[in-house]
């Protein structure tokens, strides 16, 4: 209280007077807040840029009148009329200015209303000038009637006392603009009861009140630290009605899909997902904002123009872009217009989030925006913080890239039933060292070998392993496993069964002894192996890499169920790298690229390589997991990080007199120059298997990769499918017809046996009749086909095997025929 206010920065005031408000967040006072640079940018792009676009308009025909009149005589009355014309044109602008809403449906203490307020009152301060220079001095009146006060500024917020103050924030602004600006002071009554910001839930509106049971007594639960909390019912849950504004701008809360039960409680998601029925569960809190001003847009005779959103970078990963393209793609579509993908938010002193946000900016129609890629950062902790950005203009697509819109690609059934993310526990209990295991009856109770297994997390497969493993019971009843295994029953009964018995989910707590979900399909793909592929959901490279069939996946492990080393060297290629940067996104708080199964593995169409292209890129994966494996155990220092941060040292040029000291060790110990040579051999071997060049631009590769999967799709309609794992896949996920055809050539049919829609031919008796079918088939192929595939495009299968060989061989000698496929496979002349 005894310093002086009048100067403070009302963008910032509010946060630190709720702060200071709020016991739980005083100990952080002035230590987590949004600078107000990464404000402006938002609010500029989305109602400032618009508004001056008209002023800008505006001044073009108040221009043309003053050069009319100055081509007249100083006494002639024609040049009075001109420029009263001119001075309305600038006080009709004004007017409409004045009458411009702005509204923030999740305002908090209202930054992002103080700055639109500014700002506008700048661009009013422009149009002043205007007029007073157009002799508009003998209008006094005018700007006294109306001009840009806090009425305009429109504020939705849950919390009464962030509401209170956003209030007060916006009169703080008026009046030390009004003071700057003007020598008189403003009519009385100063402070006017707007009632701008309204004290409600921006998403759900419902009767609350609380559950009782038969007898009215309330009803509780046991909360997440075991204390009983009350049980709320909400009746009659739907959207509140917004106020009418031409623009929206904002922030709303940051609280992803998955955490919603958690952190809004069961009744609350339950009433929120019945009153935006449209909305797939999964999205986050913030889209639930973004999906219904997308909504309020494209409504006919709506006012509104424009709408600009601050939302986590999560914003491009899967469940996110699913409400964007409804819009992008939708019969009244909207566009882009401006988008950052990645920006940094919070201040970012130790006591604060660094959190990663993205921006998206949404007009009606379609066209063109302004990506802005976040190039340089620096002062992050300072109240002055320099962020450099590139700029490129094109089509934004719903991931927030310009180009190539790999959302448009599909899940193709060629890759389905093969990629999963690893077991979710929930219950630490659940992990053991291996001393603990040994106690529990490791080695001494039959059996148990096959329940307590190796288990590995992100940070095992990109720094070093802990050595830790898991208990896991799935598929076993509770007597069975306390009659067999005693100890390790009453080890789970002691570590997770308390806390299980807390939890709101059934299920968790009905079968606490098992993991938190069954992962029934990758249990499935992985069965029979020896051994399977991973790669770390959320990691700066991404590496691929086997592990033994003994080794159980976290849930922030994507294991894809295949065996071979071709692909494995498919995966590890630039191709599918560059692939999964652009699909996968980025993860929400953090800055690292995201592999979403549904979106980088089961739409990405491998090659249809011959039998030696697939040797040559499994030799060589097999030699590249071979090295990394053995480098690292070799020398404990090494983690695989740390050996592709060198890799990516070299790739960019390097050279290792280049690499500081650790570097250099790093590159010596782990012969990283034999890595990037495996690297360079698997990129040529796999671009070799497409047909594509090796050096071909990575949005050119793209644009393949998004044109090769339509094409994959349309042949799996009419039904060829390019399985990767036909045994595995065809008797779970394939048709009657695909089943059948399995079983004609002994239950291994080859991959990318065509397998063409309709009845299958039967196989001429006669010979000329034979010959006469096996051509056409060649003919009609689109690819080269072996032995094998031309015995699966006849009914007969196998059988015919040795008439098909022998006229192959007569094919060939003739000249009608010739080898393809390193000899494997036969094409027909043309």
């Amino acid at each position: 209280a005894s310093y002086d206010w009048r100067e403070v920065d009302p963008s910032i005031f509010g946060t630190l007077l709720e702060q200071a408000l709020n016991p739980d967040e005083r100990r952080k006072l002035g230590a987590h807040y949004t600078p107000r640079a990464y404000v402006e940018r938002l609010v500029i792009a989305t109602l400032i840029e618009p508004l001056r676009a008209d002023w800008s308009m505006v001044v073009v025909a108040i221009e043309r009148r003053k050069g009319e009149a100055a081509i007249l005589g100083p006494q002639d009355p024609r040049r009075e009329t001109l420029f009263r014309e001119a001075r309305g044109l600038a006080m009709r602008f004004h007017a409409k200015l004045c009458a411009t809403r702005v509204l923030d449906p999740a305002c908090g203490t209202g930054n992002f209303l103080y700055v639109a307020l500014e700002l506008m009152k700048r661009l009013e301060g422009e149009v002043v000038d205007a007029v007073e220079a157009l002799g508009g001095q003998e209008e006094p009146a005018w700007l006294e009637r109306q001009n840009v006060d806090p009425h305009q500024f429109l504020g939705m917020e849950v919390n009464p006392r962030a509401g209170a103050i956003a209030e007060l924030v916006l009169w703080i602004g008026f009046l030390q603009w009004h003071f700057r600006t003007r020598a008189d002071p403003p009519p009385e009554p100063i402070l006017k009861a707007f009632r701008n910001i309204r004290v409600m839930d921006a998403v759900l509106e419902a009767q609350k009140g609380l559950a009782r049971d038969e007898r009215g007594k309330p009803l509780s639960r046991p909360g997440p630290d075991g204390k009983a909390v009350e049980v709320y019912r909400y009746e009659n849950p739907r959207r509140p009605q917004w106020p009418e504004a031409e623009f929206i701008v904002g922030n709303p809360p940051f609280i992803g899909g998955k955490d919603l039960r958690a952190r809004l409680g069961d009744d609350y998601a339950q009433a929120l997902w019945a009153a935006h029925d449209h909305m797939n569960e999964s999205a986050d809190f913030v889209m639930y904002w973004w999906d219904r001003a997308a909504e309020l847009l494209t409504r006919r005779d709506t006012p509104l123009r424009r709408f600009g959103f601050v939302t986590t970078n999560s914003i491009s990963q899967v469940f996110q872009r699913r409400v964007m393209e409804r819009h992008l793609k939708g019969k009244t579509p909207l566009r882009l217009l401006m988008a950052v993908p990645d920006h940094p938010w919070t201040k970012a002193t130790p006591d604060a989030a660094a959190v990663r946000i993205a921006m998206t900016v949404a007009e009606a129609g379609v066209g063109e925006g302004r990506l802005l890629e976040v190039m340089r950062e620096a002062g992050l902790e300072t109240d002055a913080p320099l962020i450099e950005c590139a700029e490129r203009w094109g089509v934004i697509n719903s991931d927030l890239t310009v180009g190539v819109d790999v959302t448009s690609a599909v899940a193709l059934k060629a890759n389905e039933g093969l990629s999963s993310p690893g077991v979710k526990l929930h219950g630490a209990g659940f992990i053991v060292s291996p001393q603990e295991a040994i106690n529990l009856g490791l080695g001494k109770r039959a059996g148990l070998d096959k329940h307590i297994r190796d288990y590995r997390n992100g940070r095992d497969l990109t720094a070093r392993p802990r050595g830790v493993m898991v208990i896991d019971f799935d598929g076993l009843e509770i007597e069975y496993i306390r009659k067999n295994f005693p100890e390790a029953y009453q080890h789970l009964a002691t570590k997770v069964r308390p806390e299980r018995e807390k939890n709101n989910e059934e299920y968790r707590r009905v079968n606490w002894w098992l993991f938190g979900r069954r992962n029934t399909l990758m249990r499935g793909f992985t069965a029979n192996l020896p051994r399977y592929i991973a790669t770390v959901e959320t990691a700066k490279h991404r590496i691929f890499q086997f592990l033994d069939a003994s080794i159980l996946p976290d849930n922030m492990l994507v294991a894809i169920g295949a065996n071979d080393g071709f692909a494995l060297g498919v995966l590890s290629s630039r191709i599918h790298v560059e692939w999964a940067l652009r699909t996968g996104g980025w993860l929400g708080m953090g800055n690292d690229p995201r592999y979403s199964k549904s979106r980088c593995f089961d739409p990405f169409p491998f090659p249809l390589a011959s039998a030696p292209q697939k040797k040559r890129i499994g030799v060589i994966a097999e030699e590249l997991d071979l090295h990394r494996k053995r480098v690292l155990a070799d020398h404990a220092h090494l983690t695989l990080t740390g050996l592709y941060n060198v890799l990516e040292r070299l790739r960019a040029g390097a050279t290792k007199g280049d690499l500081d000291p650790a570097e250099a060790r790093i590159f010596d110990d782990g012969l990283v120059l034999i890595l990037k040579e495996l690297h360079d051999e698997l990129d040529a071997a796999v671009a070799q298997a497409y047909g594509w060049p090796v050096d071909l631009p990575a949005e050119d590769m793209l644009a393949r990769l998004v044109a090769l999967n339509k094409a994959r799709a349309q042949e799996e309609a009419r039904g060829l499918i390019q399985w990767l794992r036909p045994e595995y896949q065809i008797p779970r996920f394939g048709s009657a017809k695909d089943k059948a055809e399995l079983d004609l050539v002994g239950g291994a049919m080859a991959p990318g046996l065509p397998l063409a829609a309709g009845p299958k031919p039967g196989f001429p008796a006669d010979d000329v009749a034979q010959t006469a079918a096996i051509m056409a088939t060649l003919a009609a192929a689109p690819r080269p086909l072996d032995a094998l595939m031309l015995c699966g495009a006849f009914k007969q299968g196998r059988r015919i095997a040795p008439k098909i060989d022998a006229t192959l061989a007569a094919l060939v000698r003739a000249g009608y025929v010739a080898r393809a496929d390193g000899g494997s496979g036969f094409v027909l002349h043309r």
